[in-house]
C-alpha cells in the first residue's frame, strides 16, 4: 500500500502514547513520510476504563508527502473497551480492528456504558462492517514474562510493548530501533534492567505471536518515501519550537532566556530549553504567568533573546504586561500554544481561537506583530522568524502554535546552521561624559525601531515605565498631540516590517473560480485538499499564511485574483473577520470547532457542496 493510517488506544496507562511514538521512530527510520496526532485525555487521572480517560495516538505513514495524520483510520488496536467505543466511529468500513481480549469482561464494558446484555465483539453488524481480531494480549504477555520475577502490576504495563510487535509485523516494522530505546531508557547505572529486558520479551513475543498465528490480518509492506538528501530526524512542534529559538539566539550573539508557567499543551517548550544550559539557555519557572512575562521584559532590557510561552489563558493574564513591552518598546517573543476554550476548555484538545487575541487582547493601542507556525517542522523556522523581526522591530512577536501542531510529529530535515543568516543586533556603544544626552526614543528612519540600550553602559542611562514617553527623548508626557504621534509611530513600526515578509505563495492556477487561504494547522489538510479537487479538475487554489501582522504585501492581489475565496479555520471565522475588514474582500468561512482538525474528506465536500468549476488542464499549474 501506499499510505496507512493507525492509531493506538486504550487507558491513559496503557502506555498507547509510547506505542505509537516507538512506532512513529520505526517508520521514519524506514524512510516513510509521517504524521502523527497523539491524542491525551484531559483529566489527570480519570477512572481507570472509563471513556473520560481513553488516550489514543495516530500517525499516517507513507510511500509520498504526507501533510496530516489522515482522516480515516485503517488500523485500531484498542486495549479496552472504552478504547474501542471512544474510536470505532473513525475506522473505515472493512476496516482492521485489533483488541485487547481480556479486556471485555463484564465490568470493563458496563465501565464504558455499554448496556449489560452487549458486547460488541458478538455485535453481527460491527462484524460485518470492521475486521475484527482478538488478541489475548494479556494473558500472553503475563506468559512471556511467567519466569521474570516481576510482579503482575510491573507485567501488565509491558502490554503495549505486545500490541507494537503485533503492528511491527503485520505492517512491516524493525524491532531494532525499539529495542535500542528500551534498553537506553531502562539501562545505566540508575535503571532497571529487568524491565528492559521484560519490554523486549514482550515486543518479541507479540511479533512472533503475529507471525505464527493464522487469525491475523495479511502482512502490508508501505515503502519508503522519496526526500530529498540530507540527515533527518523525527521531531514535535514543541522540539522544534526550542531549537529554533535556541538557534535565533545565537545567530544573534546573545543569550536565551525563557520565562513560563506549566500549562498544557505549552509546557514541553519549557521541559526542552530547561535541557539546554549548555547552549546558554537561562529558564525560568515562575510562580504565575504573570510574573513570567515581566521576568521576560526584564531580561529582554539587559539584551537578552527574551521569550515567555503559554497557551490561550496564560496569554490573557501575560496581556498587561504585554502592553508594557510594547510601551518600552522592546524585542519579546510570546508563543501561544492554543487550545480549545474558552477558560479551562478542552485543554488537551487544539484550536485555533486566539487569532484575535494575539491581534487585539490589551488595552487601547498596542499593536503587536503576529506570525502562526504551519506544522511541526515549520515551528523552527517561525520560532526564528520571531526573534528576526523582534530585534529588527524592536516590538513584542507572538509566534501562534496549537495543541495539533505542538504535540505533532514529522520529518525534518536538519539545515545547515551555515545556511541560517545571522540576525543582526545592536547595541549602542559608551557615550563620552561630554556627548549630547542619550536619546532612548531616537528612531532608525527605515524600521522605526528606537535603540536596544544595555544597562550599564556609560552615558546610556534613561528613564522606561508604562507611562507615555516623550518622542525622541523619552521622558514622561501628557501632551495629547504627542501621544496621538506615539501611538501612529507604534502602529508603523509594526506594519513597515511587511517590507520584510516573503510574499504569499499560490498552489494551483494563479487566477481561477475559488482559493481556499488557510493559517496555521491547517496548512496540511487545505493543501491536501486542494490537490484533491484539482486532481477532479476544479480551479480551486490554495495558499497559506505564516504572517498574520502585518499581512504579506501582496495578499490583497492574490485575493482579488480568484472570484471566491474560503477560509477554512478551526474557530468561528476569525481570519475572515479581519480580511473582510482590511481589504472589503467578502471571503466565505468555512469553520468547525470539534477541538480536532477538520478532516480532508469533509473540507473538500464541503467547497463541493458551495458550487465550483471545473478548468481544462492548461489553465492549471503543476
Amino acid at each position: 500500500m501506499d499510505r496507512l493510517v493507525i492509531r493506538f488506544c486504550g487507558d491513559s496507562g496503557d502506555g498507547m502514547q509510547l506505542a505509537g511514538g516507538q512506532f512513529s521512530l520505526q517508520s521514519a527510520i524506514l524512510g516513510n513520510d509521517i504524521a502523527t496526532f497523539p491524542d491525551f485525555p484531559a483529566e489527570i487521572r480519570a477512572p481507570r476504563g472509563s471513556t473520560f480517560g481513553v488516550s489514543a495516538f495516530q500517525v499516517q505513514f507513507a510511500a509520498t508527502d504526507v501533510l496530516t495524520p489522515g482522516d480515516q483510520v485503517h488500523v485500531l488496536v484498542a486495549m479496552n473497551p472504552a478504547g474501542l467505543k471512544t474510536n470505532l466511529d473513525d475506522v473505515e468500513p472493512r476496516g482492521v480492528i485489533i483488541v485487547n481480549d481480556d479486556e471485555f469482561n463484564r465490568v470493563n464494558l458496563r465501565r464504558c456504558g455499554y448496556p449489560d446484555d452487549y458486547d460488541p465483539r458478538d455485535d453481527p453488524a460491527l462484524r460485518m462492517r470492521y475486521q475484527f481480531f482478538p488478541v489475548s494480549m494479556s494473558r500472553l504477555t503475563r506468559e512471556a514474562l511467567a519466569e521474570s520475577g516481576l510482579g503482575a502490576r510491573d507485567m501488565d504495563r509491558c502490554r503495549n510493548m505486545f500490541a507494537l510487535g503485533v503492528v511491527s509485523f503485520l505492517y512491516d516494522r524493525p524491532l531494532e530501533p525499539v529495542i535500542r530505546w528500551i534498553e537506553a531508557s531502562f539501562g545505566g547505572k540508575r535503571g532497571r534492567p529487568e524491565l528492559a529486558e521484560a519490554n523486549v520479551r514482550v515486543l518479541r513475543a507479540g511479533f512472533h505471536f503475529a507471525e505464527t498465528a493464522e487469525i491475523m490480518p495479511p502482512r502490508v509492506t508501505v515503502a519508503p518515501a522519496p526526500r530529498q538528501p540530507g540527515r533527518y530526524r523525527q521531531i514535535s512542534g514543541n522540539e522544534a519550537l526550542a531549537i529554533g529559538l535556541v538557534t535565533a539566539a545565537h545567530k544573534a550573539g546573545a543569550g536565551l532566556f525563557y520565562a513560563g508557567y506549566p500549562i498544557t499543551p505549552a509546557s514541553d517548550l519549557l521541559h526542552a530549553l530547561a535541557r539546554l544550559p549548555h547552549l546558554g539557555v537561562i529558564t525560568f519557572q515562575a510562580e504565575d504567568e504573570i510574573s513570567a512575562v515581566c521576568a521576560a521584559i526584564g531580561a529582554s532590557f539587559t539584551g537578552k533573546i527574551a521569550v515567555t510561552g503559554s497557551s490561550g489563558p496564560g496569554i490573557t493574564l501575560k496581556s498587561e504586561a504585554i502592553g508594557l513591552a510594547v510601551m518600552y518598546e522592546l524585542p519579546l517573543v510570546i508563543v501561544d500554544v492554543q487550545r480549545a476554550g474558552p477558560s479551562t476548555g478542552m485543554p488537551t484538545k487544539m484550536e485555533q481561537a486566539d487569532l484575535l487575541l494575539a491581534m487585539f487582547g490589551r488595552a487601547a493601542e498596542s499593536p503587536v506583530a503576529v506570525i502562526a507556525a504551519a506544522g511541526p517542522a515549520d515551528c523552527f523556522d517561525m520560532a526564528i522568524e520571531a526573534v528576526r523581526l523582534a530585534v529588527h522591530g524592536m516590538c513584542p512577536v507572538m509566534l501562534l502554535s496549537d495543541a495539533g501542531v505542538a504535540n505533532g510529529a514529522e520529518p525534518w530535515r536538519i539545515p545547515d546552521p551555515a545556511d541560517i543568516a545571522p540576525i543582526p543586533v545592536v547595541h549602542p556603544g559608551p557615550r563620552a561624559a561630554d556627548a549630547p544626552p542619550f536619546k532612548p526614543y531616537a528612531r532608525d528612519p527605515e524600521s522605526l525601531a528606537r535603540p536596544w540600550a544595555v544597562p550599564g553602559t556609560p552615558g546610556l542611562e534613561h528613564r522606561l515605565g508604562g507611562l507615555e514617553k516623550q518622542d525622541i527623548s523619552g521622558a514622561v508626557s501628557y501632551d495629547p498631540d504627542n501621544h496621538d504621534r506615539m501611538v501612529r509611530l507604534r502602529a508603523e513600526k509594526i506594519s513597515r516590517l511587511a517590507t520584510r515578509l516573503p510574499p504569499v505563495e499560490v498552489t494551483g492556477p494563479a487566477t481561477g473560480d475559488v482559493l481556499l487561504l488557510g493559517w496555521g494547522g491547517t496548512y496540511g489538510t487545505i493543501h491536501t485538499a486542494g490537490e484533491v479537487l484539482r486532481a477532479e479538475g476544479h480551479a480551486v487554489a490554495t495558499a497559506h499564511l505564516r504572517h498574520l501582522n502585518p499581512f504579506p504585501l501582496n495578499l490583497e492581489s492574490v485575493l482579488r485574483s480568484y472570484a471566491r475565496v474560503i477560509v477554512p479555520e478551526v474557530n468561528q471565522g476569525q481570519l475572515a473577520l479581519l480580511l473582510r475588514a482590511r481589504f472589503l474582500i467578502d471571503v466565505e468561512s468555512v469553520t468547525e470547532t470539534r477541538g480536532r482538525m477538520f478532516t480532508i474528506e469533509s473540507l473538500v465536500n464541503r467547497v463541493r457542496g458551495a458550487g465550483i468549476r471545473s478548468t481544462p488542464d492548461r489553465s492549471r499549474t503543476p
